[in-house]
């Protein structure tokens, strides 16, 4: 009687089928691996709520700034703002050559280079949410597929064999068929992983954009009117002048 097993199927496999189960084993690993990073990532990044409610409580921008970690996308917004604000007051205070003889209202005011400033980083921030969620796509696109080839080549591969021996007895024929039906197994076993991983994190990335966009308004509005709030934006917030770090800048 014929034993279907794994262990069967691998050692009468031929180099196609072999090179199929290695090749949907290699998009496993790496959706696998894409997927864990990017969730560990996400989870990170949702600390943001934490750092910019404590950000906001900082008395002014300089003391705002120091108060987040280095490498959050928090800080590259922050950061973005404070470079805009420095380039802005020597573009104004001491205009390039070229630009002596044009009127004042030629140069960009403080809320466009603001806003241009924090929406590249924010759209850098963005293509770099989105890395790898391509790779999990496409896996989980292609993954049936090419289970299904795996499938249909052991199926024929099996029917050759059983015409070639002239036994065509159930026994004979539900072995390698059913082994060849792995293949499609291992197929959606890939791909649906990488599917719902794929989702799951695009909706995360979306809620994190979201909140860096708000992040980056408030921001935007609270330095073009020269103006620092702290506290719960639900109570009346004081104010204080950032005049004092422009100059520092």
């Amino acid at each position: 009687m014929h034993t279907w097993n794994l262990e069967h199927f691998w050692t009468q496999g031929d180099g196609i089928i072999k090179g199929v189960a290695l090749a949907l084993l290699l998009m496993s690993i790496l959706s696998w691996t894409i997927s864990l990073y990017k969730a560990w990532s996400l989870l990170r990044l949702y600390r943001s709520r934490r750092q910019a409610a404590r950000f906001w409580r900082q008395p002014d921008f300089a003391a705002a700034i120091d108060s987040l970690p280095d490498d959050g996308p928090l800080r590259q917004l922050a950061d973005a703002a404070h470079q805009a604000l420095a380039f802005h007051r020597q573009g104004v205070t001491q205009p390039p050559p070229r630009r002596q003889e044009q009127d004042a209202r030629d140069l960009p005011t403080l809320s466009e280079w603001l806003g241009d400033a924090l929406a590249h980083r924010q759209a850098r921030i963005g293509a770099s949410l989105h890395k790898g969620l391509a790779v999990l796509a496409s896996v989980g696109a292609t993954a049936p597929f090419i289970g299904l080839f795996g499938t249909v080549w052991g199926i024929l591969q099996a029917l050759l064999a059983i015409g070639v021996s002239g036994q065509a007895s159930i026994d004979k024929v539900a072995g390698p068929i059913g082994e060849a039906l792995v293949m499609t197994a291992f197929g959606l076993a890939v791909a649906i992983p990488a599917v719902l991983a794929n989702n799951a994190l695009a909706r995360g990335n979306r809620a994190v954009l979201e909140e860096l966009d708000d992040f980056g308004q408030r921001l935007h509005g609270s330095l073009v009117l020269g103006q620092w709030s702290h506290g719960d934006a639900a109570q009346t917030p004081p104010v204080t002048p950032i005049a004092a770090f422009v100059q520092r800048a």
